[in-house]
């Protein structure tokens, strides 16, 4: 039931009840999602128990049991203490997190300021925008090499790794947010007696919020892909260490468990980005039913 104010009458409007049908039931969208999952992991069960892939697809089960044994270090018949360095999947999944959340941070802070300068100032924007331009196109993962070379093998080098992947989404982004401001928002600050100072904080960050965050999306994701590449690479701690393991090991069951972990953390870093966009754009427009 919702209650609307109108001239200080209040409306109230009652929900409309449906009757339940079983149409209605096949097309709810929540029970497609769970019959997508089912079948998705029954097919996968299937493929997995009559090796149709040989034996390199570990089934469900055995994926789950094995991260069971990573949450509570137990050791397994081919995975010891030694090989899992001491840590169990908790200390993996935050040494992993931590150097994405490190990374991330770095890279935002400079990006997203850096991005409106460049849209604001047309000086700035003419001597960062050739550099950016050169190095805009190389794919992260091309950094490795070098990153090695300047940062050695520790910390540093994953780190920087993600500061390169991140940078680029974030800067693009917050450029775009305020190069596509339709000069019409412009216009109505203007008619109202506003000055360049009120164009930028009442129509400039506003309106480019929603961009910003998308380019921060986009950023996470860059941003688990480029540390995985780093700890495939070197490293001692971490997910991609751990799919590492299991690949020399010959455990399925560990590489696929590893990447799982990896989609759900992916998964719930992009909502907690989510959840502060709706916190400090509020204002932001959503399409329903699409």
């Amino acid at each position: 039931m919702s209650t609307n104010v109108i001239a200080n009458e209040v409306i109230t409007c009652a929900p409309e009840k449906r009757r339940i049908s079983l149409e209605g039931v096949l097309r709810n969208e929540y029970f497609l999602y769970l019959v997508s999952s089912v079948l998705f992991l029954s097919i996968w069960h299937y493929i997995a128990k009559e090796q149709i892939l040989g034996k390199s697809l570990a089934t469900p089960h055995a994926v789950v049991m094995e991260l069971v044994r990573l949450t509570l270090r137990m050791e397994s018949p081919n995975l010891t203490q030694v090989q899992l360095a001491g840590k169990t999947l908790v200390g993996h999944v935050w040494a992993s997190t931590q150097r994405i959340l490190i990374g991330f941070t770095l890279a935002s802070l400079v990006a997203i300021p850096l991005g409106l300068f460049m849209a604001l100032n047309r000086t700035v924007n003419a001597i960062v925008k050739p550099v950016f331009d050169l190095f805009k196109p190389m794919p992260p993962i091309a950094w490795i090499s070098i990153a090695i070379l300047w940062c050695g093998i520790g910390e540093g080098s994953k780190i920087f790794i993600i500061v390169i992947g991140t940078f680029v989404p974030c800067l693009l982004n917050s450029y775009n947010g305020i190069r596509l401001i339709e000069p019409e928002l412009y216009d109505v600050i203007r008619s109202l007696g506003g000055n360049r100072r009120d164009e930028i904080l009442q129509v400039s960050f506003p309106a480019a919020f929603p961009a910003i965050f998308a380019g921060l999306q986009i950023s996470l994701s860059i941003a688990w892909t480029c540390v995985l590449a780093a700890e495939l690479v070197s490293a001692r701690s971490g997910l991609g260490w751990i799919i590492i393991q299991g690949m020399k090991l010959t455990k399925p069951e560990l590489v696929i468990g590893g990447m799982l972990i990896i989609a759900l953390v992916a998964w719930l870093t992009t909502l907690m980005v989510s959840g502060l966009e709706r916190l400090l754009c509020p204002w932001k427009r959503h399409i329903e039913k699409l």
